[in-house]
Protein backbone atom coordinates (compact mmCIF):
# COMPACT_ATOMS: atom_id res chain seq x y z
CA UNK A 1 0.00 0.00 0.00
CA UNK A 2 0.93 3.56 -0.55
CA UNK A 3 1.15 5.37 1.85
CA UNK A 4 1.13 8.69 0.28
CA UNK A 5 -1.72 7.78 -1.85
CA UNK A 6 -3.71 6.39 1.21
CA UNK A 7 -2.62 10.26 3.35
CA UNK A 8 -3.71 12.22 0.57
CA UNK A 9 -7.41 9.99 0.16
CA UNK A 10 -7.88 10.35 4.25
CA UNK A 11 -6.93 14.53 3.93
CA UNK A 12 -9.75 15.12 1.28
CA UNK A 13 -12.41 16.86 1.94
CA UNK A 14 -15.14 17.65 -0.89
CA UNK A 15 -16.13 20.72 1.11
CA UNK A 16 -12.39 22.16 0.52
CA UNK A 17 -11.88 21.43 -2.88
CA UNK A 18 -10.44 24.08 -5.08
CA UNK A 19 -10.11 24.28 -9.17
CA UNK A 20 -7.55 21.79 -10.11
CA UNK A 21 -10.13 19.18 -8.71
CA UNK A 22 -12.76 20.42 -10.62
CA UNK A 23 -10.47 20.68 -14.03
CA UNK A 24 -9.60 17.10 -13.27
CA UNK A 25 -11.25 15.40 -10.82
CA UNK A 26 -10.07 12.00 -12.10
CA UNK A 27 -6.59 11.01 -10.13
CA UNK A 28 -8.54 12.09 -6.64
CA UNK A 29 -11.38 10.00 -7.75
CA UNK A 30 -9.05 6.77 -8.20
CA UNK A 31 -7.10 7.25 -4.83
CA UNK A 32 -11.03 7.96 -3.37
CA UNK A 33 -12.35 4.68 -4.56
CA UNK A 34 -8.65 2.43 -4.04
CA UNK A 35 -8.15 4.00 -0.29
CA UNK A 36 -10.87 5.14 0.83
CA UNK A 37 -14.10 4.56 -0.79
CA UNK A 38 -16.67 5.35 1.86
CA UNK A 39 -14.80 8.71 2.92
CA UNK A 40 -15.47 11.19 5.34
CA UNK A 41 -15.59 14.75 5.02
CA UNK A 42 -14.79 17.23 7.84
CA UNK A 43 -18.38 17.94 8.28
CA UNK A 44 -19.69 14.38 8.71
CA UNK A 45 -20.97 13.73 5.63
CA UNK A 46 -20.16 11.16 3.53
CA UNK A 47 -18.53 10.62 -0.33
CA UNK A 48 -18.82 7.37 -1.74
CA UNK A 49 -16.57 7.04 -5.06
CA UNK A 50 -17.42 3.03 -6.19
CA UNK A 51 -20.13 1.90 -8.56
CA UNK A 52 -21.83 -0.79 -6.45
CA UNK A 53 -22.11 1.42 -3.24
CA UNK A 54 -23.21 4.77 -5.45
CA UNK A 55 -26.17 2.42 -7.06
CA UNK A 56 -27.51 1.06 -3.83
CA UNK A 57 -28.06 4.42 -2.58
CA UNK A 58 -29.52 5.21 -5.30
CA UNK A 59 -31.72 2.23 -5.71
CA UNK A 60 -32.70 2.39 -1.26
CA UNK A 61 -35.81 3.00 0.31
CA UNK A 62 -34.36 3.98 2.89
CA UNK A 63 -32.54 7.18 1.34
CA UNK A 64 -34.52 10.50 0.56
CA UNK A 65 -34.11 13.23 -1.55
CA UNK A 66 -35.36 15.86 0.74
CA UNK A 67 -33.60 19.20 0.52
CA UNK A 68 -35.86 21.09 2.61
CA UNK A 69 -33.32 21.22 5.98
CA UNK A 70 -30.04 21.18 4.29
CA UNK A 71 -31.44 23.96 1.91
CA UNK A 72 -33.03 25.87 4.68
CA UNK A 73 -29.23 26.23 6.18
CA UNK A 74 -27.46 26.39 2.83
CA UNK A 75 -29.96 28.99 1.12
CA UNK A 76 -32.04 31.09 3.76
CA UNK A 77 -35.10 32.32 2.03
CA UNK A 78 -35.10 33.23 -1.44
CA UNK A 79 -35.45 31.85 -4.99
CA UNK A 80 -33.08 29.15 -4.75
CA UNK A 81 -34.42 27.96 -1.51
CA UNK A 82 -38.21 27.93 -3.23
CA UNK A 83 -36.86 26.52 -6.70
CA UNK A 84 -35.03 23.35 -5.22
CA UNK A 85 -37.59 22.56 -2.54
CA UNK A 86 -40.38 22.57 -5.18
CA UNK A 87 -39.02 21.01 -8.12
CA UNK A 88 -39.07 17.16 -8.64
CA UNK A 89 -35.39 16.39 -8.20
CA UNK A 90 -34.92 16.95 -4.64
CA UNK A 91 -38.45 15.85 -3.53
CA UNK A 92 -39.80 11.92 -2.07
CA UNK A 93 -42.83 10.38 -2.55
CA UNK A 94 -45.98 10.91 -2.37
CA UNK A 95 -45.17 14.48 -4.10
CA UNK A 96 -42.03 13.30 -5.99
CA UNK A 97 -44.43 10.26 -7.64
CA UNK A 98 -47.45 12.83 -8.73
CA UNK A 99 -44.98 15.77 -10.17
CA UNK A 100 -42.94 12.89 -12.23
CA UNK A 101 -46.46 11.42 -13.19
CA UNK A 102 -47.42 15.09 -14.18
CA UNK A 103 -44.22 15.99 -15.96
CA UNK A 104 -43.95 12.80 -17.70
CA UNK A 105 -46.45 14.24 -20.28
CA UNK A 106 -43.45 15.66 -21.79
CA UNK A 107 -41.80 12.58 -22.70
CA UNK A 108 -44.20 10.37 -23.87
CA UNK A 109 -43.25 7.99 -27.37
CA UNK A 110 -45.58 10.25 -28.65
CA UNK A 111 -44.17 13.00 -27.52
CA UNK A 112 -40.76 11.79 -28.67
CA UNK A 113 -41.60 11.31 -31.96
CA UNK A 114 -42.99 14.19 -32.53
CA UNK A 115 -39.60 16.16 -31.54
CA UNK A 116 -37.28 14.02 -34.20
CA UNK A 117 -37.77 15.66 -37.30
CA UNK A 118 -37.66 19.54 -34.87
CA UNK A 119 -34.35 18.06 -33.74
CA UNK A 120 -33.34 17.15 -36.94
CA UNK A 121 -34.63 20.34 -38.64
CA UNK A 122 -33.15 22.85 -36.06
CA UNK A 123 -29.82 20.88 -36.47
CA UNK A 124 -29.59 21.53 -40.31
CA UNK A 125 -30.60 25.14 -39.81
CA UNK A 126 -28.16 25.17 -37.31
CA UNK A 127 -25.33 23.67 -39.11
CA UNK A 128 -26.05 25.88 -41.98
CA UNK A 129 -24.45 28.89 -39.92
CA UNK A 130 -21.67 27.25 -39.05
CA UNK A 131 -20.48 26.48 -42.21
CA UNK A 132 -21.15 30.25 -43.10
CA UNK A 133 -19.31 31.09 -40.20
CA UNK A 134 -16.29 28.42 -40.34
CA UNK A 135 -14.76 29.03 -37.31
CA UNK A 136 -16.45 29.71 -33.94
CA UNK A 137 -17.42 28.53 -29.88
CA UNK A 138 -18.69 25.18 -30.17
CA UNK A 139 -20.64 25.70 -27.05
CA UNK A 140 -21.97 29.32 -28.18
CA UNK A 141 -23.06 28.58 -31.65
CA UNK A 142 -23.90 24.82 -31.86
CA UNK A 143 -24.30 23.00 -28.38
CA UNK A 144 -26.25 25.19 -26.41
CA UNK A 145 -28.49 26.35 -28.86
CA UNK A 146 -30.33 22.84 -29.91
CA UNK A 147 -31.18 22.16 -25.75
CA UNK A 148 -32.63 26.05 -26.00
CA UNK A 149 -34.39 25.63 -29.18
CA UNK A 150 -36.19 22.29 -28.05
CA UNK A 151 -36.90 23.35 -24.57
CA UNK A 152 -38.28 26.47 -25.93
CA UNK A 153 -40.49 24.56 -27.71
CA UNK A 154 -41.93 22.56 -25.34
CA UNK A 155 -42.41 25.48 -22.94
CA UNK A 156 -43.94 27.95 -25.52
CA UNK A 157 -40.68 30.23 -24.33
CA UNK A 158 -40.75 33.36 -27.07
CA UNK A 159 -37.70 33.86 -29.43
CA UNK A 160 -36.57 37.24 -27.80
CA UNK A 161 -35.90 35.74 -24.18
CA UNK A 162 -34.19 32.30 -25.52
CA UNK A 163 -30.62 33.76 -25.38
CA UNK A 164 -31.09 34.31 -21.37
CA UNK A 165 -32.10 30.73 -20.62
CA UNK A 166 -28.69 28.92 -20.33
CA UNK A 167 -27.39 31.97 -17.77
CA UNK A 168 -30.52 31.35 -15.66
CA UNK A 169 -29.67 27.59 -15.95
CA UNK A 170 -25.84 28.01 -15.21
CA UNK A 171 -26.77 30.65 -12.33
CA UNK A 172 -28.73 28.16 -10.20
CA UNK A 173 -27.17 25.03 -11.06
CA UNK A 174 -24.26 26.64 -9.94
CA UNK A 175 -25.05 27.62 -6.64
CA UNK A 176 -25.82 23.28 -5.91
CA UNK A 177 -21.83 23.06 -5.54
CA UNK A 178 -20.55 22.31 -2.31
CA UNK A 179 -19.17 26.02 -1.71
CA UNK A 180 -20.30 28.56 -3.32
CA UNK A 181 -19.78 32.57 -2.95
CA UNK A 182 -22.12 35.34 -2.17
CA UNK A 183 -22.05 36.29 -5.78
CA UNK A 184 -23.02 32.95 -7.18
CA UNK A 185 -25.55 32.82 -4.33
CA UNK A 186 -27.44 36.06 -5.19
CA UNK A 187 -26.73 35.48 -9.00
CA UNK A 188 -28.71 32.08 -8.51
CA UNK A 189 -31.54 33.93 -6.46
CA UNK A 190 -32.16 36.10 -9.15
CA UNK A 191 -32.23 34.10 -12.14
CA UNK A 192 -35.10 31.81 -10.30
CA UNK A 193 -36.70 35.02 -9.50
CA UNK A 194 -36.33 36.62 -13.07
CA UNK A 195 -37.66 33.10 -14.77
CA UNK A 196 -39.90 32.26 -12.55
CA UNK A 197 -41.82 35.77 -13.39
CA UNK A 198 -41.71 35.17 -16.98
CA UNK A 199 -42.89 31.56 -16.74
CA UNK A 200 -45.79 33.25 -14.44
CA UNK A 201 -46.67 34.65 -17.54
CA UNK A 202 -46.60 32.51 -20.18
CA UNK A 203 -48.25 30.31 -18.18
CA UNK A 204 -51.07 32.33 -17.39
CA UNK A 205 -51.20 33.23 -21.32
CA UNK A 206 -51.53 29.18 -21.61
CA UNK A 207 -54.14 28.79 -18.92
CA UNK A 208 -56.33 31.38 -20.79
CA UNK A 209 -55.71 30.21 -24.31
CA UNK A 210 -55.41 26.22 -24.13
CA UNK A 211 -55.96 26.16 -27.75
CA UNK A 212 -52.72 28.51 -29.04
CA UNK A 213 -50.01 25.88 -28.32
CA UNK A 214 -46.93 25.38 -31.19
CA UNK A 215 -45.24 22.23 -31.95
CA UNK A 216 -44.08 20.32 -29.48
CA UNK A 217 -45.24 22.43 -26.12
CA UNK A 218 -45.92 20.58 -23.55
CA UNK A 219 -47.70 23.26 -21.11
CA UNK A 220 -50.62 22.89 -21.85
CA UNK A 221 -50.83 19.16 -20.41
CA UNK A 222 -48.61 20.63 -17.44
CA UNK A 223 -51.10 22.84 -16.73
CA UNK A 224 -54.58 21.01 -16.97
CA UNK A 225 -52.89 17.36 -16.35
CA UNK A 226 -54.36 15.58 -13.02
CA UNK A 227 -53.01 12.27 -11.55
CA UNK A 228 -55.08 11.00 -8.77
CA UNK A 229 -56.98 13.86 -8.28
CA UNK A 230 -53.96 16.22 -7.96
CA UNK A 231 -53.12 19.08 -10.35
CA UNK A 232 -49.60 21.57 -10.23
CA UNK A 233 -50.65 24.34 -8.35
CA UNK A 234 -48.87 27.77 -10.12
CA UNK A 235 -45.67 27.47 -7.73
CA UNK A 236 -45.30 23.75 -9.02
CA UNK A 237 -45.50 24.84 -12.08
CA UNK A 238 -43.46 27.54 -12.16
CA UNK A 239 -40.59 25.49 -10.26
CA UNK A 240 -40.58 22.54 -11.79
CA UNK A 241 -40.71 24.36 -15.66
CA UNK A 242 -37.93 26.14 -14.26
CA UNK A 243 -36.56 22.16 -13.39
CA UNK A 244 -36.95 21.25 -17.20
CA UNK A 245 -35.26 23.84 -18.23
CA UNK A 246 -32.40 22.79 -15.86
CA UNK A 247 -32.62 19.20 -16.38
CA UNK A 248 -33.17 19.58 -20.67
CA UNK A 249 -30.58 22.39 -21.42
CA UNK A 250 -27.45 22.04 -19.52
CA UNK A 251 -26.85 18.23 -19.62
CA UNK A 252 -27.97 18.53 -22.89
CA UNK A 253 -25.60 21.51 -23.85
CA UNK A 254 -23.13 19.77 -21.77
CA UNK A 255 -23.01 16.07 -23.27
CA UNK A 256 -22.82 17.41 -26.80
CA UNK A 257 -19.76 19.43 -25.86
CA UNK A 258 -18.03 17.27 -24.12
CA UNK A 259 -18.70 14.62 -26.93
CA UNK A 260 -16.84 16.78 -29.46
CA UNK A 261 -13.89 18.31 -27.27
CA UNK A 262 -13.19 14.13 -26.17
CA UNK A 263 -13.86 12.75 -29.60
CA UNK A 264 -11.33 15.35 -30.51
CA UNK A 265 -8.85 14.56 -27.63
CA UNK A 266 -9.17 11.09 -28.91
CA UNK A 267 -8.55 11.29 -32.67
CA UNK A 268 -8.27 7.42 -33.03
CA UNK A 269 -12.02 7.14 -31.46
CA UNK A 270 -12.95 10.34 -33.45
CA UNK A 271 -11.48 8.31 -36.91
CA UNK A 272 -13.66 5.13 -35.79
CA UNK A 273 -16.86 7.40 -35.67
CA UNK A 274 -16.06 8.77 -38.95
CA UNK A 275 -15.61 5.44 -40.54
CA UNK A 276 -18.57 3.83 -39.02
CA UNK A 277 -21.75 6.70 -38.00
CA UNK A 278 -23.64 3.63 -36.63
CA UNK A 279 -21.00 3.79 -33.51
CA UNK A 280 -22.99 6.79 -32.58
CA UNK A 281 -25.50 5.31 -30.12
CA UNK A 282 -22.25 3.55 -28.23
CA UNK A 283 -19.84 6.54 -28.69
CA UNK A 284 -22.61 8.89 -26.78
CA UNK A 285 -22.90 6.28 -24.10
CA UNK A 286 -19.16 6.35 -23.70
CA UNK A 287 -19.18 10.01 -23.62
CA UNK A 288 -21.99 9.99 -21.00
CA UNK A 289 -19.59 7.35 -19.08
CA UNK A 290 -16.40 9.04 -19.55
CA UNK A 291 -17.18 12.76 -18.89
CA UNK A 292 -20.50 12.50 -16.83
CA UNK A 293 -22.37 15.91 -17.21
CA UNK A 294 -23.84 15.48 -13.72
CA UNK A 295 -20.96 14.68 -11.56
CA UNK A 296 -22.16 14.64 -8.15
CA UNK A 297 -25.98 13.77 -6.84
CA UNK A 298 -26.97 13.39 -2.74
CA UNK A 299 -28.90 11.71 -0.60
CA UNK A 300 -30.25 11.56 3.34
CA UNK A 301 -30.30 8.09 5.19
CA UNK A 302 -33.66 7.98 6.67
CA UNK A 303 -32.12 4.95 8.75
CA UNK A 304 -28.98 3.10 9.71
CA UNK A 305 -27.67 1.78 5.88
CA UNK A 306 -24.98 -0.86 5.61
CA UNK A 307 -22.40 -0.73 2.93
CA UNK A 308 -20.13 -2.82 2.27
CA UNK A 309 -18.36 -3.57 6.41
CA UNK A 310 -19.92 0.21 7.02
CA UNK A 311 -23.19 1.48 8.52
CA UNK A 312 -23.97 4.42 7.93
CA UNK A 313 -26.17 5.99 10.59
CA UNK A 314 -29.58 7.74 10.01
CA UNK A 315 -28.91 10.88 9.03
CA UNK A 316 -25.90 10.73 7.45
CA UNK A 317 -25.43 12.80 4.26
CA UNK A 318 -24.43 11.10 1.34
CA UNK A 319 -22.57 12.07 -1.46
CA UNK A 320 -23.03 10.04 -4.37
CA UNK A 321 -19.79 10.61 -7.03
CA UNK A 322 -21.23 9.55 -10.40
CA UNK A 323 -18.10 10.29 -12.24
CA UNK A 324 -16.14 8.34 -9.48
CA UNK A 325 -18.72 5.62 -10.50
CA UNK A 326 -18.55 5.45 -14.39
CA UNK A 327 -14.90 4.90 -13.56
CA UNK A 328 -14.67 2.29 -11.52
CA UNK A 329 -12.05 -1.04 -12.86
CA UNK A 330 -14.69 -2.91 -10.97
CA UNK A 331 -17.45 -2.26 -13.46
CA UNK A 332 -15.67 -1.04 -16.30
CA UNK A 333 -12.56 -2.94 -18.13
CA UNK A 334 -9.59 -0.52 -18.63
CA UNK A 335 -12.30 2.52 -17.39
CA UNK A 336 -9.88 5.23 -18.01
CA UNK A 337 -9.59 4.28 -21.96
CA UNK A 338 -12.12 6.31 -23.61
CA UNK A 339 -13.99 3.37 -26.22
CA UNK A 340 -17.11 4.10 -28.32
CA UNK A 341 -17.79 0.71 -29.14
CA UNK A 342 -17.61 0.02 -25.40
CA UNK A 343 -20.46 -2.48 -24.29
CA UNK A 344 -21.91 -3.21 -22.06
CA UNK A 345 -21.74 0.08 -20.64
CA UNK A 346 -23.75 0.01 -17.76
CA UNK A 347 -23.11 3.85 -16.94
CA UNK A 348 -24.87 6.09 -13.67
CA UNK A 349 -25.11 9.48 -15.79
CA UNK A 350 -28.81 9.37 -15.58
CA UNK A 351 -28.65 7.86 -11.95
CA UNK A 352 -30.85 4.58 -10.84
CA UNK A 353 -33.81 4.29 -9.09
CA UNK A 354 -36.98 6.40 -8.89
CA UNK A 355 -35.18 9.53 -9.48
CA UNK A 356 -33.56 7.97 -12.58
CA UNK A 357 -33.65 11.08 -15.22
CA UNK A 358 -37.06 11.58 -16.68
CA UNK A 359 -35.66 13.30 -20.11
CA UNK A 360 -32.90 10.50 -19.97
CA UNK A 361 -34.23 9.67 -23.47
CA UNK A 362 -34.82 13.02 -25.05
CA UNK A 363 -31.15 13.84 -23.94
CA UNK A 364 -30.09 10.87 -25.88
CA UNK A 365 -31.82 11.67 -28.82
CA UNK A 366 -30.49 15.05 -29.60
CA UNK A 367 -27.11 13.87 -28.24
CA UNK A 368 -26.80 11.16 -31.29
CA UNK A 369 -28.50 13.60 -33.53
CA UNK A 370 -26.46 16.60 -32.88
CA UNK A 371 -23.09 14.85 -33.01
CA UNK A 372 -23.85 11.78 -35.95
CA UNK A 373 -24.90 15.20 -38.07
CA UNK A 374 -22.00 17.47 -37.44
CA UNK A 375 -19.31 14.99 -37.64
CA UNK A 376 -21.34 13.93 -41.24
CA UNK A 377 -21.33 17.13 -42.39
CA UNK A 378 -18.04 18.48 -41.21
CA UNK A 379 -15.51 15.28 -40.24
CA UNK A 380 -12.65 17.78 -40.50
CA UNK A 381 -13.52 19.72 -37.57
CA UNK A 382 -10.75 20.74 -35.11
CA UNK A 383 -9.80 22.30 -31.74
CA UNK A 384 -8.37 25.92 -32.31
CA UNK A 385 -7.51 26.13 -28.88
CA UNK A 386 -8.11 25.39 -25.26
CA UNK A 387 -10.98 24.37 -24.16
CA UNK A 388 -12.55 25.86 -21.23
CA UNK A 389 -14.62 24.12 -18.76
CA UNK A 390 -17.40 25.97 -16.25
CA UNK A 391 -16.17 26.44 -12.57
CA UNK A 392 -17.85 23.92 -11.49
CA UNK A 393 -17.46 20.42 -9.06
CA UNK A 394 -21.08 19.24 -9.41
CA UNK A 395 -21.55 19.69 -13.22
CA UNK A 396 -19.73 19.24 -16.21
CA UNK A 397 -19.10 21.04 -18.83
CA UNK A 398 -17.79 23.48 -21.45
CA UNK A 399 -18.10 26.91 -21.49
CA UNK A 400 -16.23 27.04 -24.60
CA UNK A 401 -14.77 24.77 -27.33
CA UNK A 402 -13.07 27.16 -30.12
CA UNK A 403 -13.25 25.20 -33.06
CA UNK A 404 -13.25 25.42 -37.28
CA UNK A 405 -15.10 23.27 -39.74
CA UNK A 406 -12.20 22.69 -42.18
CA UNK A 407 -8.29 22.91 -42.64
Amino acid sequence: MNIDDLNKARAFDLNAIDADFINDPFPTLKLLRDHSPVHRNLDGSVYLTRYNDVKAVYQSKVMSSDKKQAFGEKFGKGGLYTHHTTSLIFNDPPYHTIVRKLLSSAFTPRKLAEMEPLIKNIIDNLLDQLEEEQEFDFIEAYASKLPTEIISFMLGIPEQHRSRLRGYSMAILGALDPVISDERMQAGNEAVDEFGALLDDLINHRRNNPDGAGEGEVLESLIFGEFNGKKLTQKELVQNCIFLLNAGHETTTSLVGNALATLLDNPDEFSKLKANPDLIESAIEEVLRFQSPLQIGNRLALEDFELNDTVLPAGTYIHTSIAGANRDPAVFTDPEKFDISRKPNRHLAFIAGIHVCLGATLSRLEGKAAIGQLVQRFPDIQATGTGELNPLARFRGYNKLPVRIGG
